[in-house]
């Protein structure tokens, strides 16, 4: 079951990430927790954890993207049966 990857709000004046790179390309094994990308807001650089155990299926933002809040930067195939859509933990 595919897992989409969402840009998490992090604050109320938080609109939008740029993605700064991706750590992890597609095909590519991840456990839940592992960083698998980089965005920055105006203030800070946030690691992007995988939400699930899996595959990366597919990434949908591109290195210099501005992706709004909610929007999907990309999915995981997951290993189990875990679902739906998460938001991208924080570190």
């Amino acid at each position: 079951m595919k897992v989409e990857i969402a840009v998490p709000q992090l604050g109320p004046n938080m609109f939008e990430v740029t993605v700064v790179t991706w750590l992890k390309g597609v095909g590519d094994v991840v456990a839940k927790g592992d960083v698998i990308a980089e965005v920055m807001t105006d203030k800070v650089n946030i690691d992007v954890e995988a939400p699930v155990d899996g595959v990366l299926a597919e990434v949908l933002a591109q290195p210099g993207d501005v992706v709004e809040i909610d929007r999907i930067l990309g999915s995981i195939e997951a290993a189990s049966n875990e679902r739906g859509v998460a938001d991208a933990p924080a570190a």
